[in-house]
């Protein structure tokens, strides 16, 4: 019988030791470029079963940390209004920071690998909530640095999106707590 588990690439496995990584870092309140420092000592002696971290893994965590502030901007902009990136679980704020950082920052991946690989994540690591939500994010990051490749940072004044605009979503009770919309408004039930 075929094993029915899908096989994964370099990248696909360097964004999500990059996702545990981050979710780590946040938990343990340190900089993630410390763990990578530990992670690379560690890996020095086979004693320790520790794989190196890959070149690609490096690439993410640096570069999510030096832009963290840009892509936490980002990725606000398209929260409904009366949520913050703080609100989501923390797992899920962590593959959009590594998907927001590819889209931004790396122009040799393409979209559509970078939301494949994010939703797959979020199917395994979130609910069955995090993946529609987490599509639609990134859609507008996307989007966004489309029309306005240059200057993708914006201000969160900024025109507001069809998602703040819309009615609220039914509740979610397993994320979301009683009386709100969930993040993303209706956005997260067009998908």
């Amino acid at each position: 019988m075929p094993d029915k588990k899908r096989q994964h690439g370099a990248r696909y496995r360097a964004r999500r030791r990059a996702v545990d990584i981050l979710f780590e870092a946040e938990t343990r309140d340190i900089d993630p470029v410390e763990i990578l420092e530990d992670r690379a000592e560690l890996s020095q002696d086979p004693r320790n079963a520790v794989a190196p971290v890959a070149d690609y893994t490096l690439e993410i965590i640096r570069g999510t940390a030096e832009k963290l502030d840009d892509i936490d901007d980002n990725i606000e902009r398209f929260l409904a209004q009366d949520w913050q990136l703080e609100r989501l679980p923390a797992v899920d704020r962590q593959i959009l920071r590594v998907a927001a950082w590819e889209i931004m920052f790396n122009d040799d991946v393409g979209a559509a690998i970078i939301i494949a690989n994010a939703l797959e994540m979020a199917g395994e690591y979130s609910g069955h909530t995090a993946p529609p939500y987490i599509h639609a994010v990134l859609d507008d990051i996307i989007q966004a640095h489309a029309d306005n490749a240059p200057a993708l940072t914006v201000e969160l004044a900024a025109e507001p999106t069809a998602a703040q605009d819309a009615p609220p979503a039914q509740e979610d009770e397993v994320f979301y707590p009683a009386g709100s919309a969930g993040p993303f408004g209706a956005k997260q039930l067009e998908d």
